[in-house]
């Protein structure tokens, strides 16, 4: 099969015009314009990403063992460049006993991935944290399910798996706390794991109000575009 350029050079060498009506820029002009839009479509959704993710995360309690949580999420990507990810929702925290907490969440995503295609999804989650104090450190592991209704992909659910190793320290007189962790995710529609996320940051609690973390983690996908990323991420956790 001829490519696209050949053929327009085709078509200008078996018209019926006199070379004198034929200017001579004008197959240079629609190989340009050929160019820039095969080039425009050739484009596709990166393997990887450089993205900054930023959470606020509102905590109204209600009583010592049920609280709410309003979220909001808006991710950067394209290498830092431009929005590619917004999400609003809330969750319910209900603690079941001093170290286990069960937790349901709801929330609404759009996303435009890099030269991907616009998405949108609702996703339900319900699922238990579980801390385990060893003398000073901490082991955190939470266990969430997903239901994720999508467009334009499939409708599916999701495991999650968490481990977090957790720390106190200090600089001075302030106190901080360091993190590391890593989540594993299970895709049913796919029958298969397909995601990795390893994590290491630090938080501190500047008072009873106000927390923050900071973190630094790395995704690998290999089912999704972009799959591989590199986070700078921050999480703000106010208390009312």
């Amino acid at each position: 099969m001829k490519s696209l350029s050949n053929q327009v050079f085709s078509i200008l060498n078996n018209s019926r015009l006199e070379a004198s009506y034929r200017p001579p820029f004008l197959a240079a002009v629609l190989l340009l314009t050929i160019s820039a839009i095969t080039s425009g479509q050739s484009k596709a959704p990166p393997k990887s990403d450089t993205q900054s993710w930023n959470d606020v995360q509102v905590t109204v309690p209600i009583n010592k063992k049920f609280e709410f949580v309003l979220l909001g999420t808006l991710r950067i990507g394209g290498n830092l460049t431009k929005p590619v990810d917004e999400r609003w929702g809330i969750r319910f925290n209900y603690a079941l006993q001093k170290y286990v907490t069960l937790q349901t969440s709801y929330f609404h995503r759009e996303a435009k991935p890099p030269n991907g295609k616009p998405e949108s999804e609702e996703r339900l989650t319900v699922g238990a944290n579980f801390r385990i104090p060893l003398g000073k450190f901490t082991v955190n592991t939470r266990n969430w399910f997903e239901r994720r209704w999508r467009d334009p992909q499939v409708n599916a659910w999701r495991y999650r798996n968490r481990i977090q190793l957790e720390h106190p320290f200090k600089i001075s007189k302030t106190k901080f706390n360091w993190f590391v962790s890593d989540e594993f995710f299970y895709d049913w529609s796919l029958h298969d794991w397909v995601r990795n996320r390893f994590a290491a940051g630090v938080s501190h609690t500047f008072n009873k109000h106000l927390t923050l973390e900071i973190y630094g983690m790395r995704q690998n996908d290999g089912r999704t575009k972009p799959g591989d990323v590199n986070v700078i991420g921050t999480t703000w956790r106010v208390k009312l």
